[in-house]
């Protein structure tokens, strides 16, 4: 049986084949679990897992897996910017060392099953799991049956796996610090209407900077929007008007995507960024480099991320019970042009 037997079978193109068949995105997960149960039914081994299956033990391959289309984790997670960013730099570490990479992209209704099935077609050395949208029994349960595993971008304390994440709470804090050096004591907070560890962590840490300047969070202050949507929000526009001009003097936005919402929203509204309020972003993405004013955000240290994470993985392949960790890696503040002294001429 040829590739072109089985998008014949599917109804689909090769290259949906092909996507399917590598874990890449860009096939729908119905599509891709009926290619898969054709490829297992009809006993296809594709050339290049052929090549592998011949190749000695020990094949220098490394497998990033995404939980799609949950949370902020969409289908097409790999063109986000953040998570865009992040794989390029795990990539090229990987390159760097002699490894390929599999990308593997699996729906969280069938997580467990579709992973443990693709790595039965194609065994990997390691695994990088993107945690991000993860609970904690997601993990735990596949720590539990791969030991060569480091998890990114979130932690669970309790569990005996490695995780590597930004510091949070330090990068919430390094802005909410920065803002009240401005003169700002009126601060709102713009969080996602979905809750993970790390935008937990970061009103942590924002609530830490507060608290040390003897201030506290004004719920009245306090407004929800999506973190995937970079277009106005309404709304976020209706409870900014619902304050009646009576607005906090600036926002610290829980991400990127959300604080260049947050300031195409309040452009609808006739309210200048940074005259009229101050905005704060968190990871420094490309795009916090395009919108008006350019965003002043949080600096992410993807490469550091991604140079642990494959450094890690690889000691843990070469030594079976080497000892896991929980490594936080720092935050910088990147100043630009979307905050202003509360005392500064409008």
């Amino acid at each position: 049986m040829r590739m072109e037997d089985i998008a014949r079978l599917a109804n689909v193109s090769k290259s949906a084949v092909s996507l399917a068949l590598s874990g890449k995105p860009g096939v729908s997960e119905s599509t891709r679990a009926k290619i898969l149960n054709i490829v297992k039914d009809n006993g296809y081994i594709p050339r290049t897992m052929l090549k592998a299956s011949q190749a000695e033990a020990g094949a220098r391959i490394l497998r990033f897996v995404a939980c799609t289309n949950s949370g902020i984790v969409l289908e097409q997670y790999d063109k986000q910017p953040f998570f865009a960013e992040l794989i390029h730099d795990i990539e090229e570490q990987c390159r760097s060392r002699g490894y390929s990479l599999l990308f593997s992209s699996v729906p969280v209704e069938r997580f467990e099953e579709t992973l443990l099935a693709m790595e039965r077609e194609r065994e990997s050395s390691g695994m990088i799991l993107l945690g991000t949208n993860l609970a904690p029994q997601h993990i735990e349960s596949i720590a539990g049956q791969h030991d060569r595993l480091v998890v990114l971008d979130t932690c669970c304390e309790t569990l005996n796996a490695n995780f590597i994440v930004m510091n949070n709470v330090m990068g919430a804090h390094q802005a909410g610090r920065y803002l009240l050096e401005l003169g700002h004591r009126q601060i709102g907070y713009v969080q996602s209407d979905f809750r993970m560890y790390n935008f937990d962590a970061r009103k942590q840490g924002f609530r830490q900077a507060l608290a040390q300047a003897g201030l506290s969070l004004d719920e009245r202050h306090v407004f929800t929007v999506s973190p995937t949507t970079v277009a106005a929000q309404q709304t976020f526009q209706q409870n900014i008007a619902a304050l009646e001009g009576r607005l906090p003097t600036a926002l610290f936005c829980e991400c990127d995507y959300i604080a260049i919402s947050v300031i195409k929203s309040l452009a609808e509204l006739s309210i200048r960024v940074p005259e009229d309020i101050s905005v704060v972003g968190f990871d420094n993405i490309r795009e916090s480099t395009v919108i008006s004013p350019e965003l002043t955000t949080v600096h992410v240290e993807k490469s550091a991320i991604a140079e642990l994470a494959v450094t890690k993985l690889l000691d843990s392949i070469a030594h079976r019970k080497a000892v896991k960790v929980k490594s936080f890696i720092d935050t910088q503040l990147v100043v630009r042009n979307s905050c202003r002294a509360v005392d500064s001429p409008r």
